[in-house]
């Protein structure tokens, strides 16, 4: 399999330094005490936001000092050419970003944040999919510079190759569609999906995932609930990934059902339905992650996700799971699934940052240093791991999953993100309201509603 070039620019290691002399009294109060952020803007992308640490006025930044990832710009090859367009009217690309001092958000309407002042930072990104490229690194004056008491801005912008495979669903996939890799201007088919009810008509199920669940029903049922379930609710949906052999690769399987809350038409997010994502070894399927799936309250009405990985603990089912992602998508529009690993995934969708808690593999975990940071199973995961594109409800949604090149060795490992990206566009379905029909394709018989 071959990948498509893609390139990961981010911005990051932002810090202000403001000189006391420069400080006018109405515009700028005492730095340990006064927030500020910035607006970080790349032209045709959404805008994305940042704290800014303040540093004291006679410090110097250390380079060796990683702060967190402030931006993340994902360029995909057709990206890099519109952004470096030959119009003489589209001037030369850069890095826009604003800085305000104040607290984010609006306040009647009105931006809460002064601007202190704006920098740019001209990239060209000719060559970055092969190459990485520093643009920046060290301070720039904000503002205008008045006897050397200017406010200094430090950040660091880089673009690297961040190569990845794209796959692409040719249909639903509840209809069951083959799944194509696609390479510049070719697309090949490389798996095929089958779905069914795991609990239904056996004429509809797959027979190899029927045959292997039957010798691991028992663990499957220990990650779902064994509680009866009155009302409505939705279950038995699996979906399982075939390569062009017809060998099964990957699968995921609905192992807690999808239940409207007591007085509710709504999955909530206090009891989700969740997926066990599987791929196989040892003769039979064994866990590899989890996600778990509910309808979110208020205004943003959206779909509510967490996936975790699922240590291999020689067949214990009590090890806790190292979540991965947890977001938002919205149920109308629609958005990506993400998993960005870095320190912070600015990744210009709808979902909130990838928590970075002492369980993620972002860092070695708690008690790392008595086992050796080389043993922690999962410090492989780091950086962009794969996104999936999530159509919203009533939408043909065919998803566009993008895998990082570092994650794949082999074809299993790019299955069972297929599979992921599946239960996810999935559960936009299972977690419609209850009093919205849903198609043919996810209804049992006598079951229309759910």
């Amino acid at each position: 399999m071959d990948p498509c070039p893609f390139v990961r620019l981010t911005v990051r290691n932002l810090a202000l330094k403001i000189p006391v002399a420069s400080k006018p009294a109405r515009s700028v109060v005492h730095p340990s005490s006064s927030p500020c952020f910035c607006k970080i803007k790349l032209k045709n992308f959404p805008l994305q936001s940042a704290v800014v640490p303040f540093i004291p006025p006679e410090s110097n930044f250390p380079d060796s000092h990683a702060h967190p990832i402030a931006a993340t710009f994902h360029l995909s090859k057709s990206d890099i050419d519109k952004l470096a367009g030959k119009s003489i009217f589209a001037g030369k690309l850069s890095v826009k970003i604003s800085i305000y001092t104040g607290r984010r958000g609006t306040t009647c309407g009105v931006n809460s944040g002064r601007l202190l002042g704006k920098v740019s930072v001209p990239i060209d990104l000719a060559g970055t999919t092969t190459k990485a490229t520093v643009f920046h690194n060290g301070w720039i004056t904000v503002g205008k510079e008045a006897k050397g008491s200017s406010a200094q801005f430090h950040l660091n912008v880089k673009a690297e190759p961040n190569p990845r495979f794209v796959f692409q669903f040719d249909g639903e996939p509840e209809c069951s569609p083959q799944v194509f890799q696609i390479q510049g201007n070719i697309s090949q088919p490389v798996f095929t999906c089958k779905f069914s009810f795991r609990n239904g008509d056996r004429n509809q199920r797959s027979r190899s995932l029927q045959s292997d669940l039957g010798r691991s029903r028992s663990w499957i049922s220990s990650f779902g609930s064994d509680r009866e379930r009155p009302g409505k609710e939705r279950k038995g949906w699996s979906i399982t990934v075939h390569d062009l052999s017809g060998s099964p690769v990957a699968a995921a399987s609905m192992v807690t059902p999808f239940v409207a809350s007591p007085g509710s038409d709504r999955v909530s997010c206090s009891n989700p339905g969740s997926w066990l994502i599987l791929r196989p070894g040892d003769g039979t399927w064994k866990p590899w992650g989890r996600l778990e799936a509910w309808r979110e309250r208020g205004g943003s009405d959206g779909l509510g996700y967490r996936f975790e990985l699922i240590p291999d603990s020689s067949g214990s089912m009590s090890a806790a799971g190292i979540v991965l992602t947890e977001s938002t998508l919205s149920t109308s529009k629609g958005g990506k699934f993400v998993i960005d690993l870095s320190s912070k995934a600015g990744n210009g969708t709808n979902g909130r940052v990838t928590p970075g808690s002492a369980t993620s593999p972002v860092n070695s975990p708690r008690g790392s240093g008595d086992y050796g940071y080389g043993l922690w199973p999962y410090c492989m995961y780091r950086g962009f791991v794969m996104s999936s594109t999530v159509e919203g409800e009533g939408k043909c949604s065919k998803p566009t999953v993008e895998v990082s090149v570092p994650h794949v060795n082999c074809t299993e490992d790019a299955a069972v993100f297929v599979a992921l990206a599946a239960a996810v566009d999935l559960s936009v379905d299972a977690c419609r309201l209850f009093s919205q029909r849903l198609r043919k394709e996810l209804c049992q018989q006598l079951d229309l509603h759910g």
